[in-house]
């Protein structure tokens, strides 16, 4: 992951530099044309601002980035494997198409076989490819201000029904559902363990999600009737400051979120989560432990309970709380994620920064 590579400066460097070390371990997505690059790529470099720096061409493709086509990052996987040659090829040619094993199946592949190869280089199925493509084309059609049927074109779904279905098993609604003058709006934040959907009204973070959890669109359903339909697609102001905070939290500078937040659930579930926040960067605690926090020494299960509903992920940090012989336990992002975070966080240990927050509410 990124933090086993040197920080982003140096990355950056490396991209000027065109450096070749890096080749095959290293990968640029430049937020301002929506590519995805290797650091030897001869285009016209982009401003530091703009970029975020991955390991793997899987979590680029995961964060909502294409392929470039001057330096062709996914070629090497290509040239190594005939089927993800072959298949990248189609995927490339047939826009749009609605992929499928009978497909798969049709071009003289072995579904199983193609499976594995693309999960080895990937760390996703050619199929789960297809599909992220496809949607993140309608999302930013929607985030810009366009209606439902130029984001079904641009996502090449010939079928309203076929995008629609799509659209809601991401986002939980389907995107007829989400106001243009939403009181709450939704987007994606591109992070090195995955994308992100984040929802803010105009002064407070709801919802912090990474966008393969499953929970996450009954969570939107949710949120969706709390403000009586009136959700949209798009940014309110919150989400840049997220953004800019979760980028210094990823890249070791600061371990310190003041992201305004907004809580939906009972007094005691609301009790939990402030305890969370008050867990420094670079520590654990038990269920237990948080139990007693809040004078509910014997209701550790109901805190369990309330920890797996946080839905405001890293900065109501429940990655933080383990079992008390020191297991990781469930994590909703997944086990791997909260080891992940856990780690990076080890660099704040010495450092004063407790996440906390100016608002809650």
């Amino acid at each position: 992951m990124l933090f086993d590579l040197p920080g982003p400066a140096t990355l950056y460097d490396a991209l000027i530099n065109r450096d070749a070390g890096y080749d095959g371990r290293a990968y640029v997505g430049v937020s301002s044309t929506g590519v995805f690059c290797r650091l030897t790529c001869p285009a016209r470099k982009p401003k530091r601002e703009n970029c975020t720096f991955y390991n793997s061409v899987g979590e680029c493709i995961e964060a909502g980035f294409r392929a470039c086509k001057r330096c062709h990052p996914l070629a090497p996987a290509a040239n190594a494997e005939p089927a993800i040659k072959t298949l990248l090829t189609a995927l490339a040619e047939r826009k749009g198409h609605r992929w499928s094993e009978p497909d798969i199946v049709r071009m003289g592949l072995d579904p199983s076989t193609v499976r594995r190869v693309f999960n080895r280089h990937f760390g996703m199925t050619f199929l789960e490819m297809a599909r992220l493509e496809r949607l993140r084309d309608g999302h930013v059609t929607l985030a810009s201000g366009g209606k439902v049927i130029e984001a079904q074109i641009e996502a090449g779904f010939g079928s309203p029904n076929a995008f629609r279905s799509a659209f809601a098993r991401l986002m939980g609604l389907p995107p007829g559902s989400f106001s243009a003058e939403g009181l709450i709006k939704a987007d994606y934040i591109d992070t090195p363990l995955g994308a992100m959907i984040a929802l803010c009204d105009r002064t407070h973070l709801h919802l912090l999600e990474f966008a393969d959890r499953k929970a996450l669109p009954a969570e939107l359903r949710r949120l969706h009737q709390s403000f009586q339909g009136r959700v949209g697609i798009g940014r309110h102001g919150p989400m840049d400051l997220l953004e800019a905070e979760l980028d210094t939290y990823f890249s070791g500078r600061n371990g310190r979120f003041t992201v305004p937040m907004a809580f939906h659930g009972s007094d005691f579930t609301k009790s939990v989560w402030r305890a969370l926040v008050q867990i420094p960067a670079g520590e654990t605690r038990s269920y237990s432990r948080i139990a007693s926090d809040i004078n509910r020494p014997s209701a550790v299960r109901a805190v369990a309970r309330a920890n797996g509903a946080n839905q405001i992920a890293l900065l109501v940090p429940c990655h933080r709380v383990i079992g008390a012989d020191g297991s990781l336990t469930g994590y909703g992002g997944g086990l791997w994620r909260k080891q992940k975070l856990i780690e990076i966080e080890r660099q704040y240990v010495r450092k004063s920064g407790v996440t906390s927050h100016d608002s809650i509410r």
